[in-house]
């Protein structure tokens, strides 16, 4: 598999396939929403969009970065999403950099959201697709995230089978600038929790697809593949 790792300033071209990662913390999020029981999440291009879609549908839940403000449910932290209802309910989030990334992927044929916590189920959904090129998407930090980029780079490998240990990936993020923001209380809206979910490998044993439904980029959980089911395909 050839696979090329951007930041999100750099897709001068549509991909084929891309892999947006977002670590600490809108993929994060995403992932424990649906664990929770969300129906789907809407990545909304601005709060404005968010806000204005929460008007419109009240029973829906619009979170976002930073700390609480008027018209959001919640916050972008996994920590403290996870005493918020979200069962059976859609969820609107709006980031700073992983739903930018995802909606400037959005004419890929195939575009996964993934952190550490889906990253094993992400590798093996692209195995099943057997797709010869993937691009990954590192949103944080104009492409030099560290924590994003070890995700990345940890998801390429298990694509290709190779027997891979996640310590090191897992080492850098949490000595990542993204980490210590989050740990410091540097950034808003943030759980002591934050940091460890974040970084809690294969938590989760769905991947995460974007698609194009009407004029909204919507994401949904998907099943992949158990390992003895792989190795049948």
């Amino acid at each position: 598999m050839d696979a090329r790792f951007l930041g999100i300033a750099e897709l001068a071209e549509v991909p084929s396939v891309a892999v947006v990662v977002d670590v600490m913390r809108a993929f994060t999020v995403a992932a424990w929403a649906f664990a929770q029981g969300a129906e789907k999440i809407v990545l909304a291009e601005s709060l404005e969009e968010a806000l204005a879609l929460k008007a419109r549908h009240p029973d829906w839940v619009a979170l976002k970065d930073g700390p609480p403000a008027p018209g959001f449910d919640a916050v972008n932290s996994p920590g403290l999403l996870r005493s918020v209802d979200v069962g059976g309910r859609t969820v609107v989030q709006k980031t700073t950099a992983g739903t930018v990334g995802a909606l400037a992927a959005k004419e890929a044929s195939l575009v996964l959201c993934a952190g550490f916590v889906v990253a094993e189920a992400t590798a093996r959904f692209l195995r099943t697709r057997k797709s010869d090129s993937v691009t990954f998407v590192v949103t944080g930090e104009e492409g030099r995230a560290d924590e994003d980029l070890a995700c990345a780079q940890y998801i390429a490998r298990r694509v290709t089978g190779a027997e891979t240990d996640a310590g090191e990936f897992l080492r850098r993020a949490a000595e990542s600038r993204a980490a210590a923001e989050l740990a410091e209380g540097v950034r808003q809206g943030v759980h002591p929790d934050d940091v460890a979910l974040c970084l809690e490998v294969n938590r989760f044993p769905f991947a995460m697809a974007a698609t194009l439904d009407s004029s909204l980029m919507v994401l949904r959980p998907c099943a992949v593949p158990s390992l003895n089911d792989e190795a049948l395909i």
